[in-house]
């Protein structure tokens, strides 16, 4: 069973029935998912920027949309338009499926992983968990890489509060950690 199903069959209902939610349309659900990539170290190497854009595209199966500078300054040597980072918004099918590989496959391969803090969440109850490097996720091989660089995983739902949130992504089995 993939976990878009088991939302719809388990965790929707047993969210209703804890939060004490009667309307369907007001469970909190996962909207979408953002993976970005800043390329500091791109600014000087462009062939970073081709290594970051193959890396991200084979973790999520989708060409990054490149982010350009809006402003330019001095103090970090950038200039109006340089590309400064790498983006892809993941919806739907491949959110689902991102979600199911993230939650079973990447984090049991994360070195020395304890779980996630839940100072991760956002007021809104939103999720942003940081990578240091893109080794945990599988379609990554060890040896093929040139350069190791970090990733941000946003994931962003309707929950509208913290603990709404929070109460999602336990249903949805994000290993917490007790703070």
């Amino acid at each position: 069973m993939t976990l878009k199903e088991r939302y719809n069959k388990e965790i929707r209902p047993s969210l209703a029935n804890s939060l004490g939610i009667k309307n369907p349309m007001a469970l909190p659900k996962v909207v979408s998912v953002t993976v970005a990539v800043g390329l500091s170290q791109g600014l000087k190497d462009p062939k970073f920027i081709e290594i970051a854009e193959s890396v991200v595209t084979r973790i999520t199966g989708q060409k990054p949309v490149k982010t350009k500078a809006k402003i330019s300054i001095s103090n970090f040597k950038i200039r109006q338009g340089m590309v400064v980072g790498l983006c892809v918004t993941l919806r739907g099918e491949r959110m689902w499926s991102f979600l199911d590989k993230l939650l079973n496959v990447t984090f049991p391969r994360v070195r020395d992983f304890r779980g996630i803090s839940s100072k991760l969440l956002d007021k809104s109850g939103n999720m942003s968990i940081g990578f240091k490097e893109f080794l945990p996720f599988p379609e990554i091989r060890p040896e093929e890489i040139e350069r190791v660089h970090g990733l941000q995983v946003t994931i962003s739902t309707t929950a509208g509060n913290k603990k709404v949130g929070e109460a999602l992504f336990t249903a949805l089995g994000f290993p917490f950690k007790k703070d």
